[in-house]
């Protein structure tokens, strides 16, 4: 996850959801969340108009439950301060499933 930035504070994610944005939210434990490890990277370098950000569901759990993401990994993207589309469910998520989410944006 190299190439996410990490999110740590409320702050920090709302200055981020000010731009174009996609964000994961994961945790460590989650054996669906280290499945989509070996190919998120080219989906990143892949959609490159987005800023992508991570954050560990665990460290933030509060901001989890007022977004509603209680199922990891789960996608949201924001635009200019307003949700623009989510990819929130507790199943696995493949590459084609990713980039179709990202591609509906």
């Amino acid at each position: 996850m190299d190439k996410f930035t990490e999110i740590h504070t409320l702050e920090e994610y709302q200055n981020a959801i000010k731009g174009k944005a996609i964000f994961l939210f994961t945790a460590s434990w989650c054996p669906d969340c280290i499945f989509i490890k070996p190919f998120i990277g080219e989906v990143v370098d892949k959609y490159d108009q987005y800023t992508f950000y991570v954050i560990d569901r665990d460290e933030m759990i509060d901001l989890c439950k007022e977004l509603d993401i209680m199922g990891i990994p789960s996608f949201v993207a924001f635009e200019n301060g307003k949700e623009t589309g989510r990819f929130v469910s507790k199943l696995r998520k493949t590459r084609e499933e990713i980039e179709a989410f990202i591609e509906s944006l």
